[in-house]
């Protein structure tokens, strides 16, 4: 099973996958890391007590305006059945402007206490298993070194 590292500009995040719950979510993110859409990539969205957003490629260039409305070209499904459907702390989930429109933007969770509402309506396909704190620090700009899927 694969894992990967998030690595940011406050520390590395470790994921392990929903590989079970999230198969599609799980083989796109992996191939875009592989590829290296993340690299340079900023969280243009962070609102404390709730969630850190990246995977936009208008975030690499700083203060756009497009920031958040980009993604890979394509769009995908929503899985939004499997068991760990449920944003808690560190949770990796798919964000999207409505179903079946995700593609690179996703999520990372702060707790569990603003984020209950998103369950089962985003596609869950991760957690952040070491580096929770590195999740605390980040700040809207900082950045998305790079993504290293790990086998």
């Amino acid at each position: 099973m694969k894992s990967a590292e998030i690595h940011t500009s406050k520390g590395v995040m470790k994921v392990s996958f929903y590989h079970a719950d999230a198969p599609g979510t799980v083989a796109n993110f992996i191939k875009l890391s592989e590829e290296g859409f993340y690299d340079g990539l900023s969280f243009h969205r962070v609102i404390p007590d709730f969630v850190i957003q990246g995977g936009c490629p208008f975030s690499k260039q700083p203060g756009s305006a497009k920031a958040g409305t980009g993604g890979p070209g394509y769009e995908i499904p929503c899985e939004l059945d499997g068991e760990n459907q449920y944003h808690d702390r560190g949770v990796l989930s798919m964000a999207h402007a409505g179903r079946n429109t995700g593609g690179s933007q996703f999520f990372v969770c702060h707790s569990r206490k603003n984020t209950a509402h998103l369950d089962r309506q985003h596609t869950c396909f991760g957690k952040v298993v070491e580096g929770l704190e590195v999740i605390d620090q980040i700040r809207a700009g900082d950045l998305i070194e790079k993504i290293v899927v790990v086998e």
